[in-house]
């Protein structure tokens, strides 16, 4: 049986994708901020869930000891930072470098405790990136930038471990509460559902094409 960390995945693309792998027999560890949420999604028998903030160390290493083999990271929890979003002039530079903390820094730590265990399977890492990351949008340079740093991140990764797989894997415009703060007031309705995006990173994973970024 496949095992895999999700974080993020009390809702949006981490619900998603956690309950598909669950489905298609994975055993997973998720985790999210929001504990009662989590709780609440009621992935079946084969989850184990533990609730808490990626940015935590503590809870970084709870989630690598949680397992003794593992054959898919996915980085899914990030942080949008203000909102509505502000341009980069007015950007709250305290809330820079906690967005920074947990789209950057928390992923790479994630990635540097999960390595060895990676490497015995040749296992595979996904990122979840953003268009943001590759197109500059008015109000977007703060996460912007993030993801396009957790890009690179990903890039230099695959080369320093080419036995692994490393995908920054930007899902689009999704019907999540992230996106809904993002546009504060706006009507979103139009946006894809997650779970309509999470064949594509199935895909992914059971083809497993060349390291890179890829799109839905």
């Amino acid at each position: 049986m496949p095992v895999a960390i999700v974080t993020g995945a009390s809702k949006g693309f981490g619900l998603a994708l956690s309950r598909e792998l669950a489905a298609k027999g994975w055993q997973l560890v998720v985790d999210a901020r929001d504990a009662e949420a989590l709780k609440a999604a009621d992935f079946g028998p084969s989850v184990t869930v533990i609730p808490g903030d990626v940015t935590d160390p503590r809870h970084r290493l709870e989630l690598v000891n949680s397992v003794s083999r593992l054959d898919l990271l996915v980085n899914n929890a990030s942080a949008l930072g203000p909102s509505p979003l502000p341009a980069l002039s007015e950007f709250p530079l305290t809330a820079f470098s906690e967005l920074y903390a947990a789209n950057v820094v928390a992923p790479l730590a994630l990635m540097q405790l999960a390595l060895p265990l990676l490497t015995k399977v040749d296992g595979t890492i996904v990122n979840v990136s953003s268009d943001a990351a590759v197109e500059a949008y008015e109000g977007w340079g703060g996460y912007g930038s993030s993801k396009a740093a957790l890009d690179r991140l990903s890039a230099v990764l695959a080369v320093e471990q080419p036995s692994l797989r490393v995908y920054a894997f930007d899902p689009g415009d999704m019907r999540t509460d992230m996106h809904q703060a993002a546009f504060p007031g706006e009507d979103i309705s139009d946006r894809p559902d997650p779970s309509t995006v999470v064949p594509a990173l199935l895909r992914l994973l059971d083809e497993r094409p060349p390291s890179g970024r890829y799109t839905k």
